[in-house]
């Protein structure tokens, strides 16, 4: 077990002044698990003031007694470490903030009005040249840890009635700690969970959508909303989800709607796509079971993409998302169910396809597209149609090859020859831009001038047409090889 430099220093400094002082919290925990910490928390026995006189590079900018520390380190976890004076259990009137921070004697204390006992360990290092800290663990946060359990330090009402978002880091810890292991919450903690999620009403809806977010970041954010909806949390972040509980679909899916969010969810996690597909992913069919009709294989969904699109705005917008991001959430559920056909579907409709959802969210929609379709229960997330599709994206992207590019028009032609409207100036203007694509410095007002004159004055009808025909033949090749590498990158050819 390595404590960093940066760390001991700050220790060493501390204990030097006759201050206890020890690592405490998620860094504790992390460390025992063989896992870089993101940061670093100490707790003291020294004031705010006393370890802003040993470390004037800090600040101190809270009512929590917490002073952060700078340090000179190049690892960015270390480059701030928090140090805490002792603090006690509290009154919390509003289930989020204490209302008056009490400060502790002893590092036990301290550790008691912490949220999770493998959070609620401290490691002390009673002799500065070994690399072996006491452990100091009073409540078993070892047992927990090495078992994978989420255990509330103490009386589990009491925590969360402290800070009611403590209920949401239960179910965050569960799915985050490990990739590939869902950690249990231990049945009196969770049953508490049950039984105070209504506290969940107290806390800012910046707050639970930040815990949400940290939730389904994880390859198991699909777990964790199922947790969420066991535990009763769900009821109180996004309710519309519930809706979809028990509501059978038609033909096309062999899942139920919750169900199928879900899955869609846990495509789009396990695929490590962006928050947004993720968020489009759970939400996309969120209205589907208010725009249901009929029964059985053959029921339908009417315009469940435009209300869900409206729904999804509501969510978010209750969630206190950002205005941008809402936005972009919402164009992929709006236009997650587009239709695309091999040989139906032309360009001018992938065209309006990227202009009604953007360019910059167009592989965000397909990769909507892939999670749906997982979630329906199909073998395929990309069948031959969805990267035809993106082919084809591709293609109508591109800048086509055009005289456009140059840096002289057809008015400059006639200028310079003194001639009018006709053919002869699109052919000049065609070789011109072959020499270009040969040899794109070429592309020089000054030279290309000379080339007109060149091309229309000293160069005959004759040699101009082989010239032109000639060019063009090369530009179709470009154009020929272009498309023959769209297709074999998308595994058309």
């Amino acid at each position: 077990m390595k404590i960093p430099a940066e760390v001991q220093f700050v220790i060493k400094q501390l204990k030097e002044n006759n201050y206890k002082a020890y690592i405490v919290g998620g860094c504790v925990r992390d460390t025992l698990r063989n896992v870089e910490p993101n940061d670093w928390d100490i707790a003291t026995s020294a004031e705010p003031s006393e370890i802003q006189k040993l470390f004037p590079k800090s600040f101190y900018e809270n009512k929590f007694l917490t002073v952060t520390v700078q340090t000179n380190s190049k690892n960015p976890r270390l480059k701030e470490i928090e140090i805490t004076t002792f603090r006690s259990e509290a009154k919390y009137t509003d289930k989020r903030h204490p209302d008056k921070v009490k400060r502790a004697k002893t590092i036990r204390q301290d550790l008691a009005r912490r949220d999770f006992t493998v959070n609620a360990m401290a490691l002390e290092i009673s002799n500065p040249k070994s690399q072996i800290p006491n452990l100091i663990d009073p409540f078993d946060g070892q047992k927990d840890l090495k078992n994978k359990t989420i255990r509330a330090v103490g009386k589990a009402d009491s925590r969360f009635s402290e800070d009611a978002l403590r209920m949401m880091r239960a179910v965050r810890f569960a799915v985050t700690l490990e990739p590939e292991k869902i950690w249990q919450i231990e049945e009196k903690t969770f049953k508490a969970i049950q039984k105070n999620a209504h506290l969940l009403e107290r806390i800012s809806k910046e707050r639970i959508r930040d815990e949400l977010l940290k939730i389904i970041a994880s390859p198991n954010g699909a777990r964790g909303i199922e947790i969420l909806r066991r535990t009763g949390l769900l009821h109180y972040i996004i309710p519309e989800l519930e809706e979809g509980l028990g509501v059978e679909q038609n033909k096309h899916h062999i899942y139920q709607i919750y169900e199928h969010n879900l899955l869609s969810l846990n495509y789009a996690c396990r695929n490590h796509f962006s928050k947004y597909v993720r968020l489009a992913a759970l939400l996309h069919d969120i209205a589907k079971p208010r725009c249901k009709q009929g029964e059985g294989p053959n029921s339908t969904f009417y315009n469940h993409e435009i209300v869900g699109a409206k729904m999804t705005e509501q969510i978010l917008r209750r969630l206190k998302f950002p205005k941008k991001e809402i936005e972009k959430i919402v164009k992929l559920v709006r236009f997650h169910l587009f239709y695309y056909n091999v040989g139906e579907v032309g360009t001018s409709s992938v065209r309006r396809l990227l202009r009604n959802v953007g360019q910059d969210n167009i592989l965000e929609l397909l990769q909507v597209r892939m999670s749906d379709r997982i979630g329906s229960g199909v073998p395929k997330a990309e069948p031959y149609k969805l990267r035809h599709l993106r082919y084809m994206i591709e293609k109508v992207s591109k800048d086509p090859l055009s005289v456009k590019m140059l840096k002289i028009n057809g008015n400059d032609v006639m200028r310079l020859l003194k001639i009018k409207s006709g053919p002869k100036i699109g052919k000049i203007l065609t070789c011109l831009f072959g020499e270009v694509l040969g040899n794109p410095k070429k592309n020089d007002r000054t030279y290309l001038e000379r080339e007109v004159v060149r091309l229309g004055q000293k160069m005959s009808e004759q040699e101009l047409d082989r010239t032109f025909n000639r060019t063009k033949e090369i530009l179709e090749k470009i154009e020929q090889k272009r498309d023959e590498m769209a297709k074999k990158k998308y595994w058309l050819a």
